[in-house]
């Protein structure tokens, strides 16, 4: 017995059908989602479209028959015997084979709207170790049950507790039972006495006459469930976006960087409203910048990585208490460096940047062409690397490619109980 719903969908609504269909080919959407989105700007990724699937993961839910024997009578049989294994129809066929190898299969297209599409592609990411925990001062509230009022929506009624107080009100003013009502008819009944009779019934009248003074269940007795809203401890981040735009960035370089930012701003701001960013930006100085000016704003000069790491040290000191925020930072370079800058770069990270930071990334910019675990070790690599082998919380990647964006990112922020650190390239 098969059961396959096909309800037709109202025009321009988004119902049960389509959430339960997304849910059952969830790994294969949300592969096909990864794979459209290497092959897009990041500007797009924040739109929808139609993804391909195979119609492998299109099998319709069914119940089966479990136990038992079944004979069939199959009319026209002149090749098979009782225990031959009859094919299903259509199986065995080539799937996308060529002409002449079969009935090849189609792909499956579906369409995701903007809101799917973004969901399913940040689902797996997260930031690592949001641990610290404060009362925010807003977007704080949560629900929780605070007792019962005598006013609210038909949903929020009580039943239990209406059903005792019409109980205890009916006891109190002695409404009469079923019981009783039904006892005295019967002595009316079996009664031979003419006048007893007469008294039997007066009782009756009053009786059923206090039934109906008293309702079994009156307004006054029904009780709603209470709401009310509270303040709910909220995890609160902030993440630093540091990229230097100094000379010894070409222009693919800082195109690289900027698509890793644009990805990592739209996964927070999507992900976690509790979040803020800071902006830095670095070449021989460093300064904190607006999103728009970071993204889109030219520069160039010489290039001091500590300046970058101290204004992030005296930004964390004024409006961040690491006691209270977690606390990330993202990197990104092309891991040149001055060479009398390299000992300062290292003493600000150890001892003033690491402690207090959940998670560092570090992404190093390549030229195009070549594989990123082909690019040889910049004197910031070289440094990063030697301080993440000592034991600090520090994730390093290289890209070349615009392609190369989208995989890594996911391997930074994947989430830490699915899957553990990878080894840098």
């Amino acid at each position: 017995m098969h059961i396959i719903d096909r309800r037709l969908n109202p025009g321009g609504k988004s119902l049960e059908n389509r959430q339960r269909f997304l849910r059952r080919a969830k790994s294969l959407v949300q592969g096909a989602v990864k794979k459209t989105s290497q092959e897009r700007d990041i500007k797009d990724v924040l739109e929808g479209g139609e993804v391909t699937i195979p119609l492998d993961g299109m099998h319709e839910p069914r119940f089966r028959r479990e136990g038992g024997t079944r004979d069939m009578v199959l009319p026209g049989n002149k090749k098979f015997i009782e225990g031959d294994y009859l094919q299903r129809s259509g199986q065995g066929s080539a799937k996308n084979s060529g002409p002449g190898e079969g009935d090849g299969e189609d792909a499956f297209r579906f369409v995701l709207s903007r809101d799917e599409f973004v969901d399913l592609f940040l689902d797996d990411l997260e930031l690592p170790d949001l641990a610290k925990r404060k009362v925010a001062q807003t977007e704080s509230e949560g629900i929780q049950r605070a007792g019962y009022t005598t006013s609210g929506s038909p949903a929020n009624i009580s039943v239990s507790r209406t059903v005792r107080r019409a109980l205890a009100r009916r006891i109190a003013l002695k409404r009469p039972s079923k019981e009783e009502i039904e006892e005295l008819e019967a002595a009316i009944a079996a009664c031979t006495d003419d006048d007893e009779r007469v008294v039997l019934l007066a009782q009756l009248e009053k009786l059923k006459a206090k039934t109906k003074r008293i309702p079994f269940i009156d307004p006054l007795d029904i009780r709603y469930r209470r709401f009310e809203t509270v303040p709910k401890p909220v995890a609160q981040a902030v993440m630093f976006c540091l990229m230097d735009v100094s000379g010894s960035m070409s222009e693919h370089m800082k195109d690289l960087a900027k698509r890793f930012y644009m990805l990592l701003y739209v996964f927070l701001k999507r992900r976690y409203k509790h979040v803020d960013i800071v902006f830095i930006r670095h070449t021989d100085r460093a300064e904190e910048v607006d999103e728009q000016t970071f993204f889109y704003g030219p520069a160039s000069g010489g290039t001091l990585v500590s300046s970058a790491l101290q204004a992030m040290h005296e930004i964390v000191r004024e409006r961040f208490n690491p006691s209270d925020w977690n606390i990330y930072a993202a990197q990104a370079s092309d891991g040149d460096n001055s060479y009398s800058d390299g000992e300062l770069t290292g003493l600000l990270l150890t001892d003033k940047i690491l402690p207090v930071c959940q998670f560092f990334a570090y992404l190093e910019v390549g030229e195009s062409g070549g594989s990123a675990f082909d690019l040889s070790d910049s004197s910031l690599w070289t440094l990063y690397e030697r301080l993440r082998n000592s034991g600090a919380p520090l994730s390093m990647r290289k890209v070349s490619e615009r392609s190369e964006i989208f995989p890594v990112f996911h391997d930074l922020f994947q989430r830490r109980d699915t899957a553990q650190e990878k080894a840098a390239p």
